[in-house]
Parts: C-alpha cells; structure tokens; sequence
C-alpha cells in the first residue's frame, strides 16, 4: 500500500505527535509498505528553525530510512492565538507542494491539529484519487474553547463548520481515544467509519533499566524517592497542583524529589511558581531529547501524567502513560474518565483527583508508603500491558486492517 501521512510535526522534535507519526512511519516501512511523510521544518517547541533548515522553502530527505518531504513554515514563537493561526496557515498552504511531491498513492492522513491541514489533504486525495484519513488526535476547537484559548464567536463558527465539513468529506476517520470517537460518530458520522489509532510505545526503545548513574549523581537522588514528570508544560497539564503537591511532600516526606522534564508555555511560570513556594525538592531538566527518556525513567519511582479538570478530557489518553508503563514504571495519573479507568483496570499505577492538591498529595504519599511487593506488581503489569496492547507493531497491524476494510 501506498502511504502518506502529512503532518505538521515530526522529529527531531520531540512530543507526542511527533513520535506517533514516527512509530506508525517506521513499522509501516517494516511491513513492507511505501510510506512518505510531509512535515514542516523543525520549528517546535522554541519557534526556531535549525541552521540546516534555514532559508529554505522545500527539502527532501530521508529520516531513519523514512522518506520525508518538508516545507516551509512560519515558525511562531510563545505568544498570541493568531501568532499561531498564521503559522498553521503557512504550513497549510506550503504543504501542498510537498504533498504533490510525492507522486502515485493510494491513502492520504492528515494528523489533527491543526485542523485547517485538512483540507490540503482533502484536495490532495481528490487530485490524487486517493482515499483521504482524517486522523483526529485532539478534538478542535471545542477543546481550545474550553480551555479558554479560543473566545472569538465567528472564529468558533468557521472552525465548526470546517470540522463538519472534514468529517463528512473523509473516507474514514482515526481517533486517538475512544472518547474521541464517541465524539464524532455523535456529529452524525457512521460508526463503521470511525476507528481508534491510539497512542502506543516502542517496547524496546523503553523498557526496564537499572538506574542510570550519571542522574542519580547529577541529580543527587541517593535514597530519593523519584517523582518524575516529561512532556509539555502547558495550560492543559495543570503543572502547578504538582507543584503545590510538592510543597506538601517537602513538609512531611523529606527523601520526596521532583524531576520536571519538558518546556513550553508555561515554562517560566513554573519556575516561577517553584521560587515562591521555596521548594529545595525539585529540579527542572529542561526540554530532553527523545534519547534521554529512558534514563529519566531509570532513574523514577512514579511517572506523573497530570491533566485539569475539563470534561473534554475525560476522554483523553495522554501518550505519557505508555512510556512509563513499558518501562515498568508505575503511573500516578491526575485525571478522571478513560485514562483513570485504563490505570485502574489494568494496575499499572494509582489515579488522583485532577487540580486536587490533597489528592495528588496523599496519592503520592501511598506510592512513597506502598509495599515493595505491590509496586513491584505495578511495575510488571505496566510492562506486559504495553508489550500486549500498545507495541506499534499492534497498532499499526489493527490501522492496516481498517485501511483495507471498505
């Protein structure tokens, strides 16, 4: 089959789109599938080019023997809602000549968000007579509405309508969650036409190592008790409960660390945050490549995967929870809904009240409490879970089942 999946976002930037896009690209070459990827320049999480890429308005390359085609973005830097819009746009518009690069192909996906990317794939498919995937990660925009990024009414309107359209123009639709399609077969679409791609993990990239060494000693983690968190540090992750959390950790557990990995918008308030709250029990790594998650990991006794308290993600599965598991790693999730019920069901960690600083703090407190033997069974259950449900060699078997089901 051949494959093209366009996306704003893949590596060398880090995140969760960026490695799912990878791990579907990667396993799709290994069974034996002619797979291209359409990208942007790197440009995330800082809004800055590389040197290599700059100046430059199309490139093709291959990226750990993936074929990938990238074309120019407006890179946009912290700040507005429409700074970003326009950056969406840029890529929106240029990348259509990469996807016409890329010559004869049977299926297009198009990752969302940013949603506007569908229509080039829409129009893509039709010039190409190929079968248009609409592969929903975040509901958009009812999840930026309600989190307050987006206000303006008309703005809200077109972007329905344009949701509307995309659903019913495609010929399927992927979903990141089960609450997600839910969603949309409720906006009128047939239920054979939507199918979960969830987030998975590469179960041998991450998986159970001794503590790295150079963290411990750099971090000074002799005796500690590790609390980790990596990913973006955004609105959405509510980050400072974490932080308060914390505070009530240094008062009563004093072998208690915090390793707060990622960057973001939130970034500096954070470390704000830290300061007035006089915590001595956390450190901030900054953003860390990819390749250095394992050894965070190592080096943890709890993963963090913290959400706020929004209806909208009762149906979210933050991509964190899998990394953590297949490294045998227990999760402390703070959120409610399918995640909760994934955590719970499958005793691979302990859930907590979401923007709940007593929760979150008595929960950790039971991980700092717990048997060994307990936290030892957490540990194997979260292995086996990722090596049995979500190994993208699973995944991608199940996408290409749905690819060749009419």
């Amino acid at each position: 089959m051949r494959i093209v999946y366009l996306c704003q976002h893949f590596p060398p930037e880090t995140g969760a789109p960026q490695i799912r896009v990878y791990e579907v690209s990667k396993e799709l070459l290994a069974q034996g599938h002619d797979i291209q990827v359409v990208t942007a320049f790197p440009h995330h999480p800082h809004g800055i080019i590389p040197d290599e890429y700059k100046g430059k308005k199309y490139e093709f390359e291959k990226w750990d023997g993936i074929p990938v085609h990238r074309t120019w973005i407006y890179p946009s830097k912290k700040g507005t809602f429409y700074k970003r819009l326009v950056s969406y746009f840029s890529f929106t518009f240029s990348s259509f000549y990469g996807l016409m690069k890329t010559g004869k192909v049977d299926v297009i996906i198009v990752n969302s968000p940013p949603i506007f990317l569908g229509l080039t794939g829409l129009l893509g498919a039709k010039l190409k007579g190929a079968k248009f995937v609409f592969n929903v990660a975040d509901v958009w925009p009812e999840s930026a509405v309600k989190l307050g990024l987006v206000k303006n009414k008309f703005f809200i309107k077109l972007a329905e309508i344009l949701e509307s359209f995309l659903y019913k123009h495609s010929w399927k639709i992927a979903t990141a969650t089960d609450g997600i399609k839910s969603y949309i077969i409720n906006h009128s679409q047939p239920e054979d036409k939507v199918f979960v791609l969830p987030n998975g993990v590469n179960t041998t990239f991450f998986q159970p190592e001794e503590k790295n060494a150079e963290y411990v000693e750099k971090f000074n983690l002799q005796d500690k008790f590790v609390f980790s968190y990596g990913g973006n540090l955004g609105y959405a992750q509510g980050l400072e409960f974490i932080l308060y959390a914390a505070k009530k950790m240094q008062e009563t557990v004093p072998n208690a660390f915090f390793l707060i990995a990622g960057a973001g918008p939130e970034e500096q308030k954070l470390h704000e945050l830290a300061k007035e709250l006089g915590l001595m029990n956390i450190a901030f790594l900054g953003h860390l490549p990819l390749k250095e998650m394992p050894k965070l990991f190592s080096v943890t006794d709890v993963s963090i995967v913290p959400l706020r308290d929004i209806q909208l993600f009762e149906g979210a599965r933050p991509s964190k929870i899998f990394p953590a598991a297949s490294s045998g790693v227990p999760v402390l999730y703070c959120g409610k809904g399918e995640s909760a019920e994934i955590v719970t069901k499958n005793n691979i960690g302990l859930v907590a009240m979401p923007e709940n600083v007593d929760s979150i703090a008595d929960t950790m407190f039971s991980f700092v409490e717990m048997d060994e033997a307990v936290r030892t069974e957490m540990k194997e259950c979260g292995r086996n879970l990722a090596l049995n449900e979500y190994s993208w060699v699973s995944i991608v078997k199940d996408l290409l089942h749905n690819l060749t089901k009419k």
